[in-house]
């Protein structure tokens, strides 16, 4: 039998970083580049639209935006606005799906940079990464917005970048090891302090200002803007390694399913030092007000290199360095798919398709999407079929079935039983 494999959904003409999905538009947001290096590889931000094509979800090009010497290696969503971390900066772009209207060839030809993808006679670069072309009278539009240095190490990166629950602020943090917090979209920055030494790996940002980071010198901090809140302690009803030790590789804040205001905290713990026979990582899940570890449990030898939340919280995605991607049940953290290798290289970012907007028009019959994208410049699908639930009136039926067959039997079997 063969190696379980991914559908590829989309082949970029440079490396993959990031992803982000648009659920009211249908869009998928994918991120790169070559950086500043004269290598020929490009660096932007591809536009994909999303659609149902014969019962399966596919992509095509809807709009490639030039970064220019810029690679973005992190993103965040809020509404039509993106941040982008592209080196030591965060560039705010916002983005907008037009309509055409009587438009002629001509204008179309003229406005070709604006708009990659064309039903005929498309350049060789599109050919090769495999854009498609789709939906004749839809155009999409960005603009840049405000830009702002947010690393200011001797090599300054930001290496992560999210929004609040209502999108006025986001933070970044870098190799500085410092968060700062900004308003948006003037990105004019409200908060800044030391959060880590050495470099922030993640951070969340959470319910009444809480926010959560993971960093590089093996702590989980939760602060209260620039107050230290508590640490986590992942290992306190967890395994114990005496000689192995363990950092935060990433956090996510997730919901708790049918419980709108209850909240979870998840994190990835991985070995600090590469071993050559590694010990496993693992997921933690923690109360989301008391940060108080609720469930541990392995999720195998390979490095963890992201994690993803669904919308509702029912599921967590996770892509390793060795480019295998696994969907688990975030209840029991337990896995419920796996591709090994699908990729083949280093896992970059993770996304689930959300179950709003055009999400459940676009899942089909299946429970749950998740997306995946790595250095080798693709983006790959991810499907989980419906499990197969027995409704609760059948197995009460079936219950009340038995106890009366039961009954017949021993009437049968002892005329005196009843």
């Amino acid at each position: 039998m063969g190696r379980r494999r991914a559908p590829e959904l989309y082949r970029a003409p440079f490396p993959l970083y990031a992803l982000q999905v648009d659920p009211s538009a249908g869009l998928l947001i994918a991120a790169g580049g070559g950086g500043a290096a004269k290598t020929g590889i490009k660096n932007g931000v591809h536009f994909l639209q999303l659609e149902q094509v014969n019962g399966r979800l596919s992509a095509s090009l809807l709009h490639s935006h030039d970064t220019e010497t810029r690679a973005t290696m992190n993103l965040a969503l809020a509404g039509n606005i993106l941040a982008a971390g592209q080196d030591a900066h965060c560039q705010l772009l916002r983005f907008q799906t037009l309509q055409q209207k009587g438009k002629n060839k001509a204008e179309k030809a003229g406005s070709k940079e604006q708009r990659p993808r064309q039903r005929k006679g498309a350049a060789p670069a599109e050919k090769k990464s495999g854009a498609e072309t789709h939906q004749e009278g839809a155009e999409l539009s960005v603009e840049n917005l405000q830009a702002v240095q947010t690393d200011f190490s001797p090599d300054p990166l930001q290496k992560v970048v999210c929004f609040n629950h209502d999108n006025t602020l986001l933070a970044t943090g870098g190799t500085d090891g410092y968060v700062r917090v900004w308003k948006v979209p003037s990105l004019e920055k409200v908060l800044e302090f030391k959060a880590h030494e050495g470099e922030i790996e993640d951070l969340a940002l959470g319910p009444e200002g809480k926010l959560v980071t993971v960093g590089w010198d093996l702590k989980a901090s939760v602060w209260q803007k620039d107050q230290l809140v508590t640490q986590l302690h992942w290992q306190e009803n967890g395994p114990i390694f005496s000689n192995t030790p363990y950092r935060y590789q990433a956090c996510r804040f997730g919901q708790v399913p049918d419980q709108p205001a209850g909240l979870r905290l998840f994190t990835v713990q991985i070995p600090h030092k590469r071993l050559r026979q590694p010990p496993p990582c693992y997921l933690t899940a923690w109360d989301g007000s008391t940060f108080l570890p609720l469930r541990t449990k392995s999720c195998g030898h390979e490095v963890i290199s992201c994690l993803s939340v669904s919308e509702s919280g029912t599921f967590l995605g996770l892509g390793t360095v060795t480019g295998s991607v696994a969907i688990y049940i975030a209840f029991s953290l337990q896995r419920l798919y796996y591709v090994k290798e699908a990729h083949g290289i280093v896992v970059t970012d993770v996304a689930f398709l959300p179950e709003k907007g055009r999400g459940p028009e676009l899942l089909g019959s299946h429970e749950t999407a998740l997306f995946s994208v790595a250095v080798d410049s693709r983006c790959q699908l991810h499907l989980l079929p419906s499990r197969r639930s027995v409704p609760v009136w059948l197995l009460l039926l079936l219950c009340v079935g038995l106890i009366v067959m039961t009954i017949l039997l021993l009437q049968s079997a002892f005329p005196g039983f009843l």
